[in-house]
């Protein structure tokens, strides 16, 4: 193989490249992947009366404890206001609590309950199926990879 046949190879991920095609450009995959996750996931979370922003909401609670309504934004990849109307409205359902930080009045707080945690056991009986089938066919290794792997793109990207 010439170094001018993989130069040409490399430049197919490139959009700005006469050579660029779709396929191989990473971004149009994870865009793709995202995509049918979101569809799955919405569908599945419809069964138990829930929506995406609320589930990802729940989970990041339960991995992080209770975090501030602008972590959780950051965790969740939402704008401010969004994740603060979300919460609001969880609240009222009595699936999370929320209190000022007494340290910094303008802070808020968010902690899930205990029918919030309920409310995760339930969402991980409707999608586990789903998770399961979406890493079918890969490794334990593939998968630690392939998180690395998006990791450092993440870290290689501008963060606004």
């Amino acid at each position: 193989m010439t170094k001018s046949t993989r130069t040409t190879r490399a430049q197919r991920y490139n959009p700005a490249s006469d050579e660029y095609h779709k396929e191989d450009f990473p971004f149009y995959w994870l865009a793709m992947v995202n995509g049918r996750y979101s569809r799955a996931m919405e569908k599945t979370l419809k069964k138990v009366n829930l929506d995406v922003p609320r589930w990802r909401i729940l989970i990041i609670l339960k991995d992080e404890g209770p975090s501030s309504i602008s972590a959780i934004a950051t965790h969740a990849i939402a704008k401010l206001p969004t994740v603060t109307k979300t919460v609001y409205r969880m609240k009222a359902d009595g699936l999370v609590d929320t209190c000022v930080r007494s340290d910094d009045g303008r802070v808020t707080d968010v902690s899930i309950t205990e029918a919030g945690l309920a409310t995760i056991r339930n969402i991980h009986d409707t999608t586990e199926e789903l998770f399961r089938q979406s890493f079918k066919g890969l490794t334990p290794v593939q998968l630690t990879r392939l998180n690395k792997l998006l990791e450092t793109i993440y870290h290689n990207l501008p963060e606004h």
